[in-house]
């Protein structure tokens, strides 16, 4: 017998929203998603309501929800938006007797253990499908860092087969320079911040502050730019120096994906996050795959990893669904 759910990604700026089936046998099918602004909504549970509008007015009791942020306790607030969703109000505010509500990028890992082999590219190592058994390190450049892993047992979930998903803070370990370029950045955030994490420099806003240290280096005056009009004029080599930074970018993202999986035992990589694909094809030709497999006498083992890049267009609502399948089927 199936489950009907409604899935559901919330961010800061957005809430995804798409009816998901999820067949008897574990098999997910994702409705078309429909996007709604946060800020034109008072609360979570009017939103839900104008979702409801759009599919006609009524909803599946069941629901799955991804949230940027920490979702344990009672109460779960946002950063950039004023929404307040407190879980054990869920089957009343909202009709759903069951429901899932799990960190956004570990729904992003869900996904990653329940895709396909055709939402994967190729980034670096061996060309060929990521190990079915063993540990996955899952990295998402974006407005920050986030990490996960996935483990899996090796037998195919059609089969029975069960994995395991953890996210964790691994965006905040300490930034490692390797060059005297980065060695650079890392004094010019010094300055900011008493404590340098990872995810200052391999992140969306992290290349502003890459392209001042640069300009700085050369003596050029400062122009402040933002980080998305940055990542346009460096992908398109329309500005040298904004071109050099996008590369010292993902030399340094690189350097950090070879670092999280040394630390998690992994048998494979996967990135994801809208930067990671939308910068895919800047990854392939930059320096990425030497930094990652860049480590002394670990160099070998590091240059038998795959790394792919998730292309699924919907990783947090797929994830979600999946969380809840696992949950509750």
């Amino acid at each position: 017998m199936s489950t009907s759910l409604v899935t559901v990604d919330i961010g800061g700026t957005h809430a995804r929203f798409a009816l998901a089936e999820i067949a008897a046998g574990g098999a997910i099918k994702l409705g078309e998603p429909i996007t709604l602004h946060t800020h034109d909504h008072a609360s979570f549970q009017t939103a839900w309501e104008h979702f409801a509008e759009l599919q006609g007015g009524k909803l599946p009791d069941a629901v799955a929800i991804a949230i940027a942020g920490p979702v344990g306790g009672e109460m779960i607030r946002f950063t950039n938006n004023p929404w307040v969703i407190r879980p054990a109000l869920i089957p009343e505010k909202l009709g759903a007797a069951r429901y899932t509500v799990i960190n956004d990028f570990a729904a992003v890992g869900h996904a990653v253990a329940r895709a396909g082999e055709e939402f994967f590219i190729h980034l670096a190592g061996p060309d060929k499908p990521l190990p079915g058994a063993g540990t996955l390190s899952v990295l998402g450049p974006g407005t920050g860092m986030g990490v996960a892993h996935v483990w899996r047992d090796g037998i195919p979930i059609e089969k029975g087969g069960g994995y395991r998903v953890q996210a964790t803070e691994g965006g905040h370990i300490d930034y490692a320079p390797v060059d005297s370029i980065e060695d650079a950045i890392l004094a010019r955030l010094r300055q900011r911040y008493r404590r340098v994490s990872a995810e200052r420099v391999v992140s969306g806003p992290g290349l502003v502050d890459i392209y001042e240290a640069l300009a700085g280096m050369e003596g050029r005056a400062i122009q402040q730019v933002d980080d998305k009009t940055l990542w346009g004029l460096g992908t398109s080599g329309e500005d040298s120096l904004a071109a050099a930074a996008v590369d010292r970018f993902c030399l340094s993202l690189g350097s950090f994906a070879g670092d999280i999986a040394l630390a998690q035992g992994a048998s494979g990589v996967v990135i994801a996050g809208g930067l990671g694909l939308r910068i895919r094809d800047t990854l392939l030709k930059s320096g990425f795959a030497n930094r990652f497999k860049a480590k002394g006498r670990f160099e070998g083992l590091m240059a038998a990893l795959p790394v792919k890049l998730i292309t699924h267009p919907q990783p947090g609502l797929f994830g979600a669904a999946a969380a809840f399948a696992k949950e509750h089927t």
